[in-house]
């Protein structure tokens, strides 16, 4: 780095206000070793660190929800820094999509367990550092065994059910952790400390409608946006175990990549909000599809290996792809017409539906396709169905000679 580092711009003013930071998560460690010291030595000598910190960070123990696009930096980077104790709560194996993002892994990975390949990737970075792997689903029948023996918890997952789970069991453990999402071009952190300031509730109380928000593997994500967001996870991460500075507690990060900004919002407690005594069932309390599709999607849904005998006996059907045109041209099931599920819902698309033939439709696993059944048969399409599994389903157990994505 370039001594020009050193200087602020002349623009930013001198004065600030006072930083309001919080006691250190962790009690310091009784020494550090020689090779330690030399290792981390251009810690040592910022004097906001030390070797105070340092020791602190030594005997930290942080748990990382996830080695994927965001556990991948975040673990990395807190290994490097010292943490003498990191967990990893990941059941996934690897997989070549993986790769893009999630740099913790490697080609030679591929089909790996996620926590093992995450652990080799940790200890090759830094040996000193203890990793235990809880490779299991986060359930709330077990969320609370895992989180109990950590200062600090770091969410890196994608999906609302188990950031709900995450933030509920952190409140009632009295643990602080730290979110971070990403989407596309966007990200977002935060730090959670229901003691000290808001939780993951007082952002977004309720979680959004099924279907409403996609999920990067449904609207993908730029892969080095993660390497931005999870050093934001990791540095906060690092300012909580050792009390320097000032975390983002009560504060909401927002990243724009394309826009090259960030920006700041505040967030304070919600005073009538309902305490959180208890654990409840996530996946209902999100509801990944919605009632609606649900109930069209009973009696209305066929397998791929259905639709492939329809073809074969040559019935006459009207196939329809759902998703977004980016992903009809990466793969698609033959003689499938692109008709994105926003234009279905909207009604825009509704009259290039053929009245007298049946209408048969999919999507990448099964969940747009059946928010999409649930407008069509609205529409007065009663025998239309929807394809369970989608094209990712079309690929494993029809024709693996097309891609996967």
């Amino acid at each position: 780095m370039g001594a020009e580092a050193r200087f602020k711009p002349w623009s930013i003013p001198a004065w600030k206000e006072p930083l309001v930071a919080l006691p250190p998560l962790v009690e310091p460690a009784a020494s550090l070793s020689v090779d330690e010291v030399r290792r981390y030595s251009r810690h040592l000598i910022i004097p906001d660190v030390g070797m105070d910190g340092q020791k602190r960070l030594k005997n930290a123990k942080v748990l990382c929800v996830g080695a994927g696009g965001l556990g991948s930096p975040t673990l990395m980077y807190l290994a490097a820094a010292g943490v003498g104790t990191l967990g990893i709560v990941e059941f996934d194996t690897v997989d070549e999509s993986n790769l893009q993002r999630q740099i913790i892994h490697g080609q030679s990975d591929i089909g790996r367990s996620k926590a093992e390949s995450a652990r080799d990737s940790v200890k090759e970075i830094n040996p000193y550092v203890n990793v235990i792997l809880h490779e299991t689903r986060l359930e709330s029948d077990n969320v609370l065994d895992i989180f109990r023996d950590y200062d600090l918890i770091v969410d890196g997952t994608d999906n609302f059910a188990t950031r709900y789970l995450v933030n509920d069991a952190a409140v009632l453990l009295g643990k602080p952790y730290v979110w971070g999402s990403i989407y596309r071009f966007e990200g977002q952190v935060s730090v959670f400390w229901d003691e000290h300031g808001p939780n993951y509730r007082d952002l977004y109380p309720v979680p959004p409608p099924p279907g409403m928000v996609p999920s990067c593997a449904e609207g993908g994500v730029l892969g080095i946006l993660c390497a931005s967001i999870a050093s934001v996870q990791a540095t906060e991460a690092i300012k909580l175990i050792t009390g320097i500075g000032e975390t983002l507690l009560g504060r909401l990060m927002v990243y724009d990549a394309l826009e090259m900004s960030y920006r700041t919002i505040k967030i304070r407690k919600d005073p009538a909000a309902e305490p959180i005594t208890e654990l409840i069932d996530y996946e209902e309390f999100c509801g990944t599809v919605s009632e609606e599709a649900q109930d069209a999607a009973r009696g209305s849904t066929i397998t791929n290996l259905e639709l492939q005998e329809w073809k074969d006996a040559g019935k006459d059907y009207f196939l329809v792809d759902v998703r977004e045109p980016a992903e009809f041209e990466i793969v698609s099931i033959p003689g499938a017409t692109l008709i994105p599920k926003g234009d279905i819902l909207s009604g825009q698309a509704l009259s290039q539906l053929p009245q007298d033939r049946q209408i048969v439709l999919y999507c990448k696993t099964g969940v747009r396709s059946a928010e999409a059944l649930a407008a069509v048969k609205q529409a007065g399409f009663k025998d239309a169905v929807h394809v369970q599994g989608g094209v990712i389903g079309y690929v494993k157990q029809i024709d693996p000679s097309l891609p996967e994505y």
